[in-house]
C-alpha cells in the first residue's frame, strides 16, 4: 500500500525561519530543520506527521 506524502507547504503549522542553517519550521512540534518537517518526522519515527492540518483555501479572484 503506497502512502501519500505530506506536503508541509499546505499545513497551517509550517513556517519559514530566518535561520539559514534551519530554514524550515513546525510550530505544532516546536522545531526547525534543514529538511521539510514532515520528512524529518517520518524518518525519525517511521510514522507520518500526526499534526498536519490543511490551510484554508483562499477564494479565487476578487468580488465586485
Amino acid at each position: 500500500m503506497k502512502k501519500k506524502r505530506i506536503n508541509c507547504n499546505n499545513c497551517i503549522h509550517y513556517y519559514i525561519t530566518w535561520d539559514k542553517k534551519f530554514p524550515r519550521g513546525c510550530s505544532a512540534m516546536k522545531f526547525k530543520s534543514k529538511q521539510m518537517p514532515s520528512v524529518l518526522v517520518y524518518n525519525s519515527s517511521g510514522a507520518p506527521c500526526l499534526k498536519f492540518m490543511p490551510k484554508k483555501k483562499r477564494a479565487q479572484g476578487r468580488k465586485k
